[in-house]
């Protein structure tokens, strides 16, 4: 009787001593809700959800209104009583997100409607959705970035007419920019792991208040997954993994990541590899974009081979290897300490575009190839939180990075392999501060520190006999970049309708290199710059009524020359060759832009947003003289002398427009369209066509959810950039990478293709994802890309959350 007894106490005391679990699940798909805010007054008591979208329920025994919250969703109140043995709380995503939270316009979060700048935020539930294979790819998702290609490891974002670097990329507010960011196209974001990134902001315009030198065009600031500490009271085990393949190039991904969190220690890890093999293009398009013949090395050398399948790509496969690790810990509630390195590593990838260059009847280049990609990160942030005279929330971080890319060529019939490689060494230091002046005004402020040292090395191979020789560097080895900045920007919301932003930084930039002259005769030994810069900005943003705002800013930014600009000695399109210019100075823009978002009986949302920028001393390549020779010889061509110079202004105006319908039973209908103009001065006082202005673009999205099924429709479309718009400085010498209009002039076609996607969330664990993406496996290739996009393209991968 006594053990009855005693099971029966056991058998009421037990559950409570072990807690409540409460599930949050989302109310259409069924799939759990991750960091539901939970909070009560009395008692006085918070939780948050965990990646099972469950939280600890005892700690607010006895309440009577128990607040749940989550960006994205309706806000619920509801009692401790109103939960039963097995609790479970169902939440309703809101139709328009227009309270999420947005970091980069300040460094701090603010809710969307802040922020007068335009702003796009990509989720991970669109990446699970659309399964993009590289960074670059993610950026598409926003239907409000053109991405470049001139291979297939490779992906240059285009902002507002601006690219390469006139815009800016950060990795957990570490800006990813080096001396050595080139005015060519850019392949460093493919770095990243799509598959290790929480979020993805996209804010438009200059951003150098904020991020200094670069950010003319733009700033992509990249969020990874932090690793979550257990609030619920026991150890927390949480990992996701991911295969998937796709037929267009014959990819094999694999990732996994694995959270392990305590109450005051959280770690994560996180590791993908990627296999490429050759992309196929589509079946129905330009013949000119056909890989009819490609060089192989035989016993006898050189020879020009037939391409018995002129629609594959030959060659363009690669490899990745990316790993994680992240550890935070929580000393006190007051305190965040977190600890990332990030490792990235490609495989030799060739430079497709390279590779088609023709020469007389047959092909220039034998070999032309990027050796490894190697990316590595180490960064510590130290966060507190507390109401002092000078903050309420400071944020110290410190990163180094550490950066190797290596260019092999070899001309068709030659012996000569021209190898150069570079590594910069890149270390910077971030305070950011946030100060509540008063409820309706805040103050963020802070200072930073850059330093890049470039190491850079050449050397010519004899392939016939193996003899290596030194050879020029691409850049003066041991040149370093610094900045020194310090800002302050200042919020005040004036009334509930009107809000008031204003920015100020100041920068001080310093480049230095010395010349090794054994390979070129330059008239200077040495290269000394100081530069600096003050920007400003200031918007203001207007709530009309609940459902219509308007916004508008106007904001300056600069870019100061780097080693790339100043100092490189480089073969940058056929018969020219790029030499040093040590009179460099930076160049200035300034931009204005004005949105409305207008929401209509809670079903449509429309937002609009028109843009001009003015850019002055702009940095371009002009022809010039060495030593009063306009020619020179370089790698045995006599080439054209060109330097970059501050020699030209630009303009830049658009219009970006979405349009997001919701029809109710989860079918919704999302639409971006994007249209921009630029032109920029030619030395004759003329203007030409601005090469990084991409044609009107734009993307349409059918949508449809059902609990664990949810399907997208999407088509996306791309203007005719006809010959005249082209611009002399795009064609000349790459002729060969365009389609022919009916008069034989280069031009590049408009397209569309339509994409259909899906997945299906088998069990609790595992979810499914298919798609085809090009179905009509159209033949295009995106505007200035050097390869074509892929052809009818199967998709299908399976995940697993545990």
């Amino acid at each position: 009787m006594k053990y009855l007894l005693l099971f029966t106490v056991l058998s009421f005391v037990a559950p409570a001593a072990m807690g409540q679990t409460l599930t949050i699940i989302d109310e259409e798909t069924g799939n759990p809700v991750v960091g539901v805010a939970a909070t009560s007054r009395d008692p006085v008591a918070r939780a948050r959800s965990d990646v099972h979208g469950q939280l600890d329920l005892s700690r607010f025994r006895g309440s009577k209104a128990i607040t749940f919250r989550r960006l994205g969703y309706q806000a619920v109140e509801r009692s401790y009583a109103s939960f039963g043995a097995e609790p479970t709380l169902n939440m309703r995503e809101t139709l328009f997100h227009t309270d999420e939270v947005v970091v980069s316009a300040t460094r701090w979060r603010q809710t969307k409607r802040e922020v007068p700048e335009r702003t796009v935020t990509i989720y991970p539930r669109d990446m699970y959705l659309e399964n993009p294979q590289t960074a670059a790819d993610l950026l598409t998702l926003s239907g409000e970035v053109y991405v470049q290609k001139s291979q297939m490891g490779g992906g240059s974002p285009m902002l507002r007419g601006f690219a390469t670097n006139r815009v800016l990329i950060t990795v957990d507010g570490v800006r990813m920019n080096t001396a050595i960011f080139r005015s060519g196209n850019l392949q460093n974001v493919i770095s990243l792991d799509p598959n290790a990134i929480e979020r993805t902001e996209v804010l438009f315009g200059p951003g150098s208040v904020m991020y200094g030198s670069d950010a003319i065009g733009g700033v992509m600031s990249f969020t990874t997954r932090e690793a979550r500490y257990a609030d619920n009271g026991s150890m927390l085990l949480a990992g996701h993994a991911m295969l998937r393949g796709s037929s267009a190039n014959a990819e094999k991904t694999g990732h996994v990541d694995v959270n392990l969190g305590w109450h005051n220690l959280a770690l994560l890890t996180s590791v993908s590899y990627a296999d490429y093999g050759d992309l196929r293009m589509g079946s129905d398009g330009p013949d000119e974009y056909l890989r009819t013949r490609y060089v192989e090395q035989g016993p006898a050398g050189d020879m020009l081979v037939a391409n018995d399948d002129p629609e594959l790509q030959v060659p363009t496969g690669y490899g990745q290897l990316n790993f994680m690790q992240k550890v935070h810990i929580r000393p006190s509630t007051d305190w965040d300490l977190s600890y990332g390195l990030q490792y990235s590593r490609s495989t030799d990838y060739a430079r497709y575009d390279r590779l088609q260059r023709p020469k007389g009847d047959g092909l220039r280049s034998a070999e032309w190839y990027y050796g490894p990609q190697r990316w590595t990160m180490h960064s510590l942030h130290v966060l507190h939180n507390a109401a002092t005279a000078a903050y309420d929330h400071l944020r110290i971080t410190l990163a180094g990075q550490f950066f190797e890319e290596s260019r092999h060529d070899r001309d068709f019939g030659k012996v000569t392999l021209y190898n150069r490689t570079e590594q910069v060494d890149a270390w910077s230091a971030n305070v950011d501060a946030e100060l509540a002046l008063t409820t309706r005004q805040r103050l963020s402020y802070g200072v930073e520190a850059i330093y890049n040292e470039v190491h850079s090395s050449g050397t010519d191979l004899d392939i016939s006999t193996g003899e290596t020789i030194p050879g020029a560097s691409r850049y003066p080895d041991g040149s370093t970049w610094s900045s020194l900045g310090a800002y302050a920007h200042y919020r005040n919301t004036l009334s509930d309708a009107l809000t008031l932003q204003a920015g100020l930084r100041y920068s001080a930039v310093a480049l230095d290199a010395t010349f090794d002259n054994a390979f070129y005769d330059f008239p200077f030994s040495a290269l000394r710059m100081r530069n600096n810069a003050l920007n400003g900005s200031l918007g203001a943003v207007f709530a009309v009524s609940t459902s219509t705002l308007l916004s508008t800013q106007v904001s300056t930014g600069f870019r100061a020359p780097n080693v790339d600009d100043a100092a490189k000695v480089f073969d940058s399109s056929p018969g020219s060759v790029v030499i040093p210019n040590p009179d460099l100075g930076p160049e200035y823009a300034t931009s204005v832009e004005a949105s409305i978002d207008q929401q209509v009986d809670g079903i449509l949302r429309l937002q609009l947003t028109g843009y001009y920028t003015w850019l002055r001393d702009a940095l371009v390549r002009r022809n010039s003289t060495l030593n009063e020779q306009d020619s020179i010889m370089y790698d045995g061509t006599l080439s054209q002398v060109q330097s970059v110079q501050n020699a030209a202004e630009a303009w830049v105006e658009g219009i970006q427009a979405s349009v997001e319908v919701h029809f109710g039973k989860g079918l919704r209908l999302l639409s971006h369209f994007n249209w921009q103009e630029g032109e920029e001065q030619l030395d004759d006082g003329s203007t030409a066509p601005l090469r990084h202005a991409a044609p009107w673009f734009g993307t349409t999205t059918l949508s449809y959810r059902l609990r664990s099924l949810e399907l997208a429709l999407s088509i996306q479309y791309n203007g005719e950039v006809a010959y005249e718009d082209l611009g002399t400085h795009v064609v000349s010498g790459t002729e060969y990478l365009y389609a022919t209009d009916g008069e034989g002039r280069p031009y590049s076609p408009s397209w569309t293709i339509i994409n259909l996607k899906a997945q299906y969330r088998l069990t609790d664990l595992v979810t499914l994802h298919a798609g085809v993406e090009n179905i009509a496996d159209l033949r295009y290739r995106p505007y200035s890309s050097g390869i074509s996009a892929p052809g009818r393209n199967f998709i299908g991968s399976v995940t697993l959350d545990f």
